[in-house]
């Protein structure tokens, strides 16, 4: 089990990025939340194992339809064993 902060650039506000990375990061079982920052980035906090982990970040350097992703910021941090995945409002 491996815990990631992943701080997401570009044009991902406005276009489901918060939903669908929480719809994503289910359906491999990662915990963790997701929110949009003031400056127009979206903060991600992810816990779970490390082959769901490479590919919900393979994901997040995509995004939903509409995203252009132009850089990921992404450090690993202890565990906090986190419980669900939340949207949270900023």
């Amino acid at each position: 089990m491996i815990h990631k902060e992943i701080v997401v650039k570009g044009k991902v506000q406005g276009v489901y990025f918060r939903a669908t990375a929480r719809s994503v990061a289910v359906r491999l079982g990662l915990t963790g939340a997701v929110k949009n920052l003031p400056d127009g980035h979206v903060w991600i906090v992810a816990e779970g194992p490390r082959h769901a982990m490479d590919e919900f970040i393979d994901w997040c350097r995509i995004g939903p339809s509409g995203a252009k992703v132009s850089a990921l910021d992404i450090t690993e941090g202890p565990l906090e064993n986190i419980s669900g995945f939340e949207i949270l409002h900023s």
